[in-house]
């Protein structure tokens, strides 16, 4: 499983990717066919005091790629609400297989 992570506008700290990359590794446990893992983390309305952050997560498997986009206030909260709706992505399309 290969992982690239992307900031965009900004420095990503190494805490904020070390936060990332452990929660990626969850992946696994629902399909271990994962090839590569793309994250995009953002920073939207640089030109105005307000914000956004945004987190992109890209998932290819043989024959399928995902793809979930959150945005909130804070990194960890966008990604954390991306992750968890790709966990369900990731579910909905197994269980679809296995009917």
């Amino acid at each position: 499983m290969n992982v690239n992570i992307q900031s965009v506008h900004f420095e990503a700290d190494s805490k904020l990717i070390g936060y990332v990359k452990r929660k990626l590794e969850k992946l696994g446990n629902f399909n271990d066919r994962i090839i590569q893992i793309n994250v995009f983390l953002k920073l939207d309305n640089v030109v105005h005091n307000i914000k956004d952050k945004i987190a992109e997560i890209r998932v290819h498997v043989p024959r399928h790629n995902f793809f979930v986009k959150s945005t909130s206030k804070s990194f960890e909260e966008s990604f954390d609400d991306a992750l968890n709706s790709m966990v369900t992505q990731i579910k909905r399309n197994k269980e679809k297989k296995a009917a």
